[in-house]
């Protein structure tokens, strides 16, 4: 099982839409992360930088660099494109975290 963190950025004033929307995510959605081998993920919001950080667990043998090619994420992807910072095919722009520090 592998940790990793990535931060997204949310348009302002759009995180009650932004939690609304994940209170009421797609069961699709959901099974198409697990079976990706995603878990425990998290997103958090930092207000005063609109700032998005996630983070999750994934298999070792994840499926991850699948997952834009799922309809149901692409789909998901343009739901949430007028909230988001994103790239041209809506998938959110993402910057990747390294972990520098973890104490169990």
């Amino acid at each position: 099982m592998e940790k990793i963190a990535f931060v997204m950025t949310l348009l302002p004033g759009f995180e009650a839409e932004y939690e609304k929307r994940h209170d009421e995510i797609w069961p699709e959605l959901v099974t198409a992360l697990k079976e990706a081998g995603v878990s425990d993920y998290s997103i958090f919001f930092e207000k005063n930088s609109n700032k998005l950080f996630a983070v999750l667990k994934r298999t070792s043998n994840h499926e991850m660099d699948q997952l834009p090619l799922n309809p149901i994420v692409k789909k998901w992807w343009a739901y949430m494109a007028d909230i988001m910072l994103t790239n041209p095919d809506n998938s959110p722009q993402v910057n990747d975290i390294p972990m520098v520090f973890h104490l169990d």
